[in-house]
């Protein structure tokens, strides 16, 4: 596939913007990377199957990747035709219903799309004014770090279906050993912090940045284990309807629901995060034990807000990006891991895991801030503030790192079992002290 325009440069300001062009593109080569990589010994079945009812084939995905940035790069803001028209209505994400998206060109044809695609964008990139279009670079890499996390997540249905899970890798004897109080909390002082992002990261219903008061609560260090939710297994957590809101007990009832869709009782997973639990299962499990989800504004102050600076981080453990270091995330261990795994991934409260590993259910339905303004386009975020979904935080272990950081908003119906999902609880401070005396942080 080849293509006849050409880009002249036309403003002095080129040079001044050289560094942000060669930030990007290297970022658009290490995203695009990482997303093929996850085709490895796929088939050409499991490429054009429909793995999930509510969710398009994994190859439908890589070509939207593809039309996607096509359609904001070349068509907006090139002003160039669409690369490959015939595309259009099969890749679009308002074209086929998600049950017709299993016609598809084959894994090769989609690469050669998507290069086509990449060479075009890659040249208009070095004349490109980024001082007015930077946001939308990088929601554009954001946008392919979010598919290829849901490419990810259905292949992991795939795997998990067919039996090729990974065995779960253990810590040290000497870890082993050692009884891990997974149900110590924090304590997160009362005061004012700043909630949100401005970044030329942030998406759209991560602004505007906004102060929020919260009187003081505790939250767990750690996300719930898979040992801490066998309990409220064994002691016939499902059975009591006192456990449940009336809409989790409805659910419940009606699904037959009896332990976690990807249930892992094995002792060799047991200090690894639970996952696959709905909203309504993690907030009966908070009712079990004392307690109950925390608000999205909770979880962020306890992950991004300093106390002794007075200052929000974009990631827990302060300015640096994301690594192999500091949170499981980007496939780096293929599954996931133990909680007290990334002791320098802490946030400045002392909580663990609050960014990779799994997502974590909060109490707060999904809804713009005070000021928000869509973009790049209305129905991105902003259909979604129907009062039907709730707010997920923290990213999970295959979450690329343009897409990991404390502001960042995930949301699901409280319905859905998703295998990349888990949560910790928080507990309001009279409840806190009237259970245990425990030191604050």
């Amino acid at each position: 596939m080849t293509s006849t325009s050409k880009f002249t440069p036309s403003d002095s300001r080129l040079c001044d913007l050289e560094p942000q062009r060669q930030q990007i593109q290297q970022w658009f080569q290490d995203c695009r990377t990482g997303t093929l990589a996850l085709f490895q010994n796929v088939d050409a079945e499991t490429f054009r199957q429909q793995i999930h009812p509510e969710f398009s084939p994994i190859g439908w995905h890589l070509g939207h990747i593809a039309f996607s940035e096509g359609l904001w790069i070349l068509e907006h803001c090139a002003g160039q035709p669409p690369l490959l028209p015939q595309y259009r209505r099969l890749f679009a994400a308002d074209g086929l219903p998600k049950a017709e998206r299993c016609n598809l060109p084959n894994f090769e044809e989609i690469c050669e799309y998507l290069e086509a695609v990449r060479a075009q964008v890659l040249q208009y990139l070095q004349i490109a004014p980024l001082d007015q279009q930077e946001r939308l670079w990088h929601w554009l890499l954001q946008h392919e770090s979010q598919h290829s996390e849901t490419i990810s997540f259905l292949l992991q249905l795939h795997r998990w279906a067919s039996g090729a899970e990974p065995q779960a890798k253990l810590h040290s004897p000497e870890a082993q050993a050692v009884s891990r109080p997974w149900d110590e909390m924090i304590c997160i002082p009362a005061g004012t912090f700043e909630q949100g992002n401005d970044s030329l990261d942030a998406i759209d219903n991560e602004r505007p940045v906004h102060l929020v008061h919260l009187d003081t609560y505790w939250i767990d260090r750690y996300p719930v284990t898979n040992g801490q939710y066998r309990q409220f297994i064994i002691a016939g957590g499902y059975d009591h309807s006192e456990y449940w809101s009336e809409l989790g007990w409805q659910w419940r009832q009606t699904n037959a629901i009896t332990q976690p869709l990807y249930w892992r009782d094995d002792p060799g997973w047991a200090d690894h995060p639970v996952c696959g639990v709905s909203c309504y299962e993690a907030e009966a499990y908070a009712r079990f034990v004392g307690k109950r989800l925390p608000t999205e504004a909770e979880w962020e102050k306890a992950a991004s807000w300093h106390p002794k600076t007075q200052q929000r981080q974009p990631y827990p453990w302060g300015e640096a990006f994301p690594s192999a270091e500091r949170c499981n995330h980007d496939h780096l261990q293929g599954q996931t891991t133990a909680v007290d795994a990334y002791p320098s991934g802490q946030s400045p409260y002392g909580c663990y895991d609050m960014l990779g590993n799994v997502w974590e259910w909060t109490a707060s339905w999904f809804d713009g801030y005070d000021g928000f303004e869509f973009y790049p386009y209305r129905g991105y975020s902003q259909v979604y503030f129907d009062g039907q979904h709730r707010v997920l935080r923290g990213g999970s272990w295959v979450t690329r790192p343009w897409g990991l950081r404390s502001a960042f908003r995930n949301w699901y119906d409280p319905g859905t079992r998703q295998i990349l999902a888990g949560f910790r609880c928080a507990q309001d401070v009279e409840l806190a002290i009237a259970a245990s005396d425990r030191p604050e942080a």
